[in-house]
């Protein structure tokens, strides 16, 4: 199955114009003026934006993955490999999404994670992500999506390892990295 789903997800990039990764510095000064807004925290503020702001705060490539649902080609993230300690953060709100702690090396050429940060046992009430359906490929997979701002992440699927048996499977355009401090 999961041979298949990266066959289908192949045909996609294919048809997919590939852009140039680049950082978005803005998503700091979204998440000050929503923190002076009176949001108090970031989930409890929906960051809802019209398409022309998200272009001029998001590089193509992040704006095509996180705003019209496009996948990043496999092995080409910037977080495959990444090591380092720390938070992935949503590149669009900077709402934390999921911890060093929780990625692993799954092979599939995007960075993987096994539950997302704040996840309590089976409960994602206090994550940052929320879980949809997407039937966009003619097939039912689980899209993940800020809970923030609802950018496009990637998809959830049930072959992960012990004890959730979940992968996170999310590009990396979707995601900024904040080491940890020590």
């Amino acid at each position: 199955m999961a041979h298949l789903l990266r066959s289908l997800g192949g045909l996609a990039l294919q048809m997919a114009p590939l852009r140039a990764v680049r950082s978005c510095a803005d998503s700091d000064v979204l998440s000050t003026r929503l923190r002076h807004r009176g949001a108090g925290s970031l989930t409890n503020c929906k960051l809802s934006l019209a398409k022309s702001d998200w272009e001029k705060k998001l590089t193509p490539e992040q704006f095509y993955v996180t705003r019209e649902k496009g996948t990043e080609p496999p092995f080409s993230g910037i977080y495959l490999n990444n090591k380092e300690s720390g938070m992935y953060h949503c590149v669009c709100c900077d709402s934390p999404l999921f911890s060093s702690e929780k990625k692993y090396c799954s092979g599939t050429g995007w960075p993987s994670f096994s539950e997302a940060h704040g996840t309590s046992g089976s409960d994602e009430s206090n994550t940052g992500i929320l879980r949809r359906l997407d039937t966009s490929l003619g097939l039912a997979r689980t899209e993940v999506v800020c809970k923030q701002c609802e950018a496009h992440l990637g998809h959830v699927f049930p072959d992960g390892p012990a004890p959730t048996g979940q992968r996170f499977c999310i590009n990396s355009v979707a995601l900024k990295f904040k080491p940890s401090e020590h």
